[in-house]
């Protein structure tokens, strides 16, 4: 009785598409209206080049803006895993804790929709010259690159 052994030729592994995730302060989940530290909300978007898609909503209670620097860190926490934060306004100390959580904050000049907005970061995704976009690609990219070589090193957890 021989032996058979299967061999694979080739296989097709697709790279998985970028995302990023981007919070908007907003009170009508539609424009972008909100100071961080008083923000009662933030709508959450997963971005890739093409499409945008809703994934998570967050409401905090009405807030005074000076003196609790609690509400900072629960809004900092419900943002973990975020690329960036869209804000109106925000203070040091809130941008402080959240580029020491990775997460990048981007005022905005007026009040902008945010659909305007999601166009905006998919388009470059897609076409580079952002440079926290770059940065957040980078990152993302470098980070499937070493779990790519722990695979192709035959890593065991």
């Amino acid at each position: 009785m021989s032996s058979r052994r299967l061999q694979l030729v080739w296989s097709i592994k697709q790279a998985p598409q970028a995302v990023l995730r981007v919070a908007f302060a907003s009170t009508d989940r539609t424009r972008v209206n909100q100071h961080f530290g008083a923000a009662e909300g933030f709508a959450v978007y997963d971005v890739t080049p093409d499409k945008a898609t809703l994934v998570g909503v967050a409401e905090f209670a009405e807030e005074a803006m000076d003196g609790n620097e609690d509400k900072l860190l629960a809004k900092v926490g419900y943002l973990s895993g975020c690329a960036a934060v869209y804000v109106m306004a925000i203070g040091a100390s809130a941008i402080k804790k959240l580029l020491a959580a990775g997460i990048q904050p981007i005022r905005v000049g007026e009040i902008d929709a945010i659909d305007d907005l999601l166009v905006e970061i998919s388009g470059a995704m897609r076409d580079g010259g952002v440079p926290w976009i770059d940065r957040a690609l980078a990152a993302q990219a470098k980070g499937d690159d070493r779990f790519a070589a722990m695979e192709d090193e035959g890593w065991q957890g």
